[in-house]
């Protein structure tokens, strides 16, 4: 009887194990892999032009302004690609650009003007997995930050010793550059502006896993981080921006749209209070997921180029 109850546990147990290993590759596959993604609004870039578009203007220009290719190969191997436009003035200030959750730098264009018209010359790369860039899974900003501090020094030997470098990222690009300011960075790196990014990869996942399945963290959420660690060689829990944050000491600019379902508005609380260097915080009126600027252009517009400006040459 003990011998057939044992036989019986062993063989629930491994269906279970079995059970959460392929639940755990499959949400791997949905929100790690790289693959279409039909939870998030795909990129126009095909390059006809919406009339009703609210950054039409921006994006005419972006199509039309000179740029140069520029590459860098990641500490493991992958050639990662980016676009540079330059000011149309003498500038030692950089702008370098960090776009959201499977996009890619042609999304950057609004983004792009706002940094160009305030002098800078202005960096977008295409993250890892991303656009033109290789690779095969997406790093929500964690293995994106060593690719950053690259950038970054492909800026100082392109533009000077002496440049002053802004970092911008939108969604998991304000995680990014946010993972980026717990690194050690150089002195010209003067000021990081970050757009509605998630506190902590952990938070995110279990967030859109109750949203979008209704299922909780537990053990869902610890299995998939297994299966991320043996594909793709990180854990989720190394992807934690407040802890990061903490060693930041770069003056940073935090926004967040007051309506955003995606990465929750209460998010951006955390990272603020976790910084201890210059900051300040805006919530936009009225903005979902990455809406900030385009529900809220002037005071956009203003709050950015006050603070930016207030730490970036003159």
């Amino acid at each position: 009887m003990k011998r057939k109850i044992g036989i019986g546990l062993a063989v629930l147990v491994a269906v279970v194990i079995i059970g959460l290993g392929f639940a755990g590759n499959y949400f791997y596959d949905v929100a790690v892999a790289i693959n279409p993604k039909d939870f998030i609004e795909a990129a126009d870039v095909d390059g006809d032009y919406d009339l009703e578009d609210p950054w039409l203007e921006e994006k005419k220009w972006y199509d039309e302004v000179e740029r140069e290719e520029v590459s860098i190969e990641s500490a493991d191997g992958l050639n990662l690609s980016g676009v540079y436009i330059e000011s149309e003035f003498a500038s030692k200030k950089v702008a370098i650009l960090a776009h959201g959750y499977a996009g890619n730098l042609e999304q950057m264009a609004p983004y792009v003007k706002l940094y160009h018209d305030m002098g800078f010359n202005v960096l977008v790369p295409d993250a890892r997995g991303h656009g033109t860039s290789e690779g095969d899974y997406i790093g929500f900003g964690w293995h994106e930050r060593k690719d950053y501090l690259q950038w970054i020094q492909l800026m100082i030997d392109k533009v000077g010793m002496d440049a002053e470098l802004a970092l911008f990222g939108i969604s998991m690009g304000g995680a990014t550059v946010m993972n980026v300011s717990g690194e050690d960075l150089p002195d010209n790196v003067k000021v990081i502006v970050e757009d509605c990014g998630y506190s902590s990869l952990n938070g995110e996942l279990a967030y859109q896993l109750k949203d979008m399945y209704d299922l909780p963290e537990f053990p869902l959420i610890p299995v998939t981080s297994l299966v991320t660690k043996v594909r793709s060689d990180y854990w989720f829990g190394e992807a934690d921006t407040v802890e990061q944050i903490k060693k930041n000491k770069v003056p940073m600019l935090f926004i967040h749209g007051a309506e955003d379902k995606f990465v929750p508005t209460d998010m951006v609380y955390d990272v603020y209070e976790a910084n201890s260097s210059p900051k300040e915080l805006y919530i936009a009126p009225n903005a979902d997921h990455a809406e900030s600027y385009e529900q809220n252009k002037e005071g956009y517009k203003q709050k950015v180029q006050e603070f930016v400006l207030e730490h970036v040459g003159s």
